[in-house]
């Protein structure tokens, strides 16, 4: 059951007045475009511990949070402003006009505390709707140019034990490299009061920027009627199966070095290829996929599905990591480029199936790494094609490079941070470890019935392997 809540507060803030000149317009790039065609809004939640009253927290806390989200804004200012996607033949854009702002909601939640919200037993995942902001509905003028709000703040205090910062955003301003430089840099600012954190790279101009892609992209916007730009992005997703559970998954570093070291030995001895880098990523989504399938197949009541099925994983690389591309890890914007990696159900459920997923997961990798604008060209298709292949696609979301557990705002490193649009099958996120040096945490929601026999799947895959290896 969702909690409740009781609303305290709700205000804009914005860049401080006259710090950010007006207009400015920022042009969308190629590596941009395509998140206009996404259909679910991004979200990130964090968990704080802090024992004190409501008093306290809104007398001591919470004017230095919206002080310092205002000087962190003068620099994001995208974040403030408004995605505006005019009437051909002009171009979507981002721009900022003096007193644009976004919404910062303060409420309170009066039926739970902290410690029920950050174990990582399996929980209801609707439990946590009240405390997610929702991004207004765009604003459409007479000459049909589309105005889209892109990020919305809600705080929820949780008296004598913590509260939560949770954040609503477009994809289409940024990735999630970005959030997070956004996110630090507002706690850094918090904290110290001192701009310590390193200032975003603004520049699209230099990035993405293929006038070809870009052209193609918008010959496909404009095709497109208005209630696909994004549309989805503004509503709550209602949709979700009364009995869902989202459920925190940890693997610790051995277990991690140990499936990279058996995925290495195991291609190679099947012949199935040779994997130049068996990163964490590779085998942590090579785990996830099998026993998601495996899974599945445990449902068929009448018979076993199609072998000869192509069954999907969609793959996310960023490229500010890729050296030939010298892109800055400050850039504030999308840098990312994706692929599909593909392979037939009967693979997948296989004797090799955890080797096999991670050649064709690698081996996408790597291709996306020698041609990062092949990446780019993708995904445009794939959110074009996603309701045709959602049943069969499995998407990730999060990383462990963001360093979700590093955003310290002056009360200590979050006791939890989940991602809040993990709440279906179909997508599950990655990050960082609380608890453990070099874990992972893998978030997944399934239904309550199905959570504990998924368990059992992944367990036995990786007590399986162990036994392999002796």
């Amino acid at each position: 059951m969702a909690n409740k809540v009781n609303l305290i507060e709700k205000c804009q803030v914005g860049p401080p007045q006259g710090s950010v000149p007006s207009p400015t317009s920022i042009p969308l790039s190629s590596f941009d475009l395509p998140w206009l065609l996404n259909p679910v809004s991004c979200k990130r939640i964090f968990f704080y511990e802090f024992p004190y009253s409501k008093t306290h927290f809104l007398q001591k806390v919470f004017p230095n949070l919206k002080q310092s989200l205002s000087r962190t804004l003068k620099h994001f200012f995208p974040f403030s402003s408004n995605i505006v996607f005019p009437p051909k033949p002009q171009t979507p854009h981002i721009l900022y006009l003096e007193g644009d702002t976004l919404t910062l909601t303060v409420v309170e939640s009066t039926t739970t505390n902290l410690n029920n919200l950050v174990s990582h037993t399996p929980r209801d995942v609707k439990c946590l709707d009240p405390f997610i902001p929702i991004l207004p509905s765009p604003h459409v003028l007479e000459d049909g140019t589309l105005f889209i709000t892109p990020m919305a703040i809600q705080v929820t205090l949780l008296p004598n034990s913590g509260f939560t910062i949770c954040i609503t955003f477009n994809h289409v301003v940024s990735d999630g490299r970005s959030l997070h430089n956004f996110i630090k840099f507002w706690a850094s600012l918090c904290m110290s009061k001192k701009d310590l954190s390193s200032f975003p790279f603004l520049d699209r101009g230099k990035i993405g920027n293929s006038n070809e892609l870009k052209s193609i992209f918008l010959e496909e916007l404009w095709n497109m009627p208005l209630n696909r730009i994004g549309h989805m992005n503004f509503v709550p997703n209602n949709n979700v199966a009364n009995d869902m559970v989202k459920h925190t998954i940890v693997l610790r570093r051995d277990q991690i070095e140990n499936l990279k070291k058996l995925v290495s030995i195991k291609c190679q001895s099947l012949g199935l290829g040779t994997l130049l880098h068996v990163s964490t990523f590779v085998v942590t989504c090579s785990l996830i996929w099998v026993s998601n399938i495996k899974l599945e197949c445990t449902q068929i009541s009448d018979e076993f599905p199609n072998e000869d099925e192509d069954l999907y994983m969609m793959v996310l690389a960023d490229c500010r990591y890729f050296s030939e591309m010298k892109i800055p890890l400050t850039y504030f914007g999308n840098c990312l480029v994706s692929g599909l990696a593909t392979m037939k159900r009967s693979k997948l459920v296989g004797q090799n199936g955890l080797f096999e997923a991670a050649i064709a997961i690698g081996s996408k990798v790597r291709e996306l790494q020698s041609d990062p604008c092949k990446g780019v060209e993708t995904l445009m298709s794939i959110f074009r094609n996603v309701v045709k292949i959602r049943q069969r696609l499995l998407a990730i979301a999060g990383s462990p490079k963001l360093g979700a557990y590093e955003s310290d705002f002056g009360w200590g490193k979050p006791k939890l941070t989940e991602v809040g649009h993990v709440n279906s099958p179909g997508v599950f996120s990655l990050s960082d470890c609380r608890d453990i040096e070099g874990g992972i945490e893998v978030g997944i929601a399934l239904e309550k019935s199905h959570m504990h026999k998924f368990n059992i799947i992944l367990n036995e895959l990786l007590t399986n392997l162990v036994l392999h290896q002796d």
